[in-house]
């Protein structure tokens, strides 16, 4: 977890989680959890810390970051841009555990 700055006050924060997949050759990263305070989003903070994300991942050995995001989000414009693409497949869970 890194939390993201502007000078002393903490704006916002970006949360790497990992996986291994055979279908995408190894070691995954994903965007676990990543917000920007309202007032500071449209300013390119999110994606400096994504591409710092993707630095780190890549500095830990992953071959593929992943996200998701609800249908409908604003920030789906800045994850194209920064290289992310949309997949026609469902990301479905089975919780097998008590659901928090």
């Amino acid at each position: 977890m890194w939390t993201i700055a502007d000078d002393s006050q903490t704006i916002g924060y970006i949360v790497m989680a990992f996986d291994y997949s055979l279908e995408y050759r190894g070691k995954g990263a994903w965007v676990d959890e990543f917000f920007v305070r309202p007032t500071h989003r449209g300013q390119g903070i999110g994606a400096q810390a994504l591409e710092f994300f993707s630095e780190q991942a890549r500095q830990l050995g992953v071959t593929v970051v992943h996200l998701e995001v609800n249908h409908g989000n604003p920030a789906i414009e800045l994850y194209r841009r920064m290289g992310f693409e949309d997949h026609h497949r469902y990301l479905m869970t089975k919780w097998i555990a008590a659901k928090p």
